[in-house]
């Protein structure tokens, strides 16, 4: 980790060379915005994917906090970094965040501090996210409503995923699920869900939950239809998965006690994802942006 370079305000230092301040604003009320991005090695080099989506989405986080941030800089630093990283697959994130102006609550007078790394990565879900499959509990918590905060990726919003986690890890599981009031599915703590039924593949839509980048990629590649889904529904699929950066396509084992096997369709989509983001797939290159 000491060997890395990273990228903050326009420098590029040596990761034991950055500090953050104990006051900054963004540690202490959230007031951040960050993207989970990767990079995959192809036939022609390390390529990242979808990045100006992933940027665009970024960009509207700094706008709900009215951040004045380069995203363009930031772009250009993720595929920078991966030269300078020797990297030809990592997890890129870039982060930024309110560091000084006091504690008070109005963050108008504040100054934003932006950094991109780039990381060595696994799926967070580890193992199961390909081997053993998940297994997926639905939480007794809400998601955040996104009449209350935007479903962006703002940093202090993933305690609400954080919390959720931890009692369904504490339970046994590796993953919790979020339902509305009514039943019907919102999505996992950091992966959008699928279903499929009868050779159907469904991508589950709610408004509270985030506008997945990896789930709007698999809709692409599969036809799927969007819609609401009830929990009861999901439970009587013949098939579940998630789909996110770090998780990629990740197959449900269990749910809620129901066991599903490892099916055909969730496989092909898998494999067909990864022919993607690898530069298999001529028809997609416009999605890879090459270092």
């Amino acid at each position: 980790m000491s060997s890395l370079t990273v990228w903050v305000d326009g420098e590029f230092l040596s990761v034991d060379d950055t500090r953050a301040s104990l006051m900054a604003h963004g540690l202490h009320y959230g007031t951040g915005v960050f993207e989970g991005i990767r990079a995959y090695d192809t036939n022609r080099g390390p390529a990242i994917f979808r990045l100006d989506d992933h940027m665009a989405r970024f960009s509207a986080g700094a706008d709900a906090l009215a951040m004045n941030v380069d995203v363009k800089a930031m772009g250009q630093a993720s595929l920078e970094l991966l030269r300078r990283n020797g990297q030809s697959t990592a997890y890129v994130r870039p982060l930024s965040y309110f560091e000084s102006g006091g504690l008070a609550l109005d963050v108008a007078p504040l100054t934003p501090k932006s950094f991109v790394t780039t990381l060595p990565w696994k799926s967070h879900l580890g193992d199961a996210a390909d081997d053993t499959g998940v297994k997926l509990r639905t939480s007794s918590h809400r998601r955040t409503p996104a009449a209350a905060v935007p479903a962006l990726k703002l940093c202090g919003n993933y305690v609400n995923s954080i919390i959720a986690k931890l009692e369904s890890t504490r339970a046994g599981y590796d993953e919790a699920l979020f339902i509305d009031d009514d039943g019907y599915v919102c999505e996992a703590t950091g992966e959008n869900v699928f279903m499929v039924k009868g050779g159907r593949v469904t991508a589950v839509d709610h408004h509270d939950a985030l506008s997945g980048i990896t789930k709007a990629s698999v809709m692409t590649l599969t036809g799927a239809e969007s819609r609401r889904v009830h929990r009861d529904e999901l439970l009587d699929a013949d098939e579940v998965f998630l789909t996110g950066t770090s998780a990629e396509v990740a197959w449900v084992s269990e749910f809620d006690g129901r066991q599903f096997a490892r099916n055909v369709a969730t496989r092909e989509i898998a494999m067909l994802y990864q022919d993607v983001v690898h530069g298999r797939r001529p028809e997609h290159e416009s999605w890879l942006t090459w270092a």
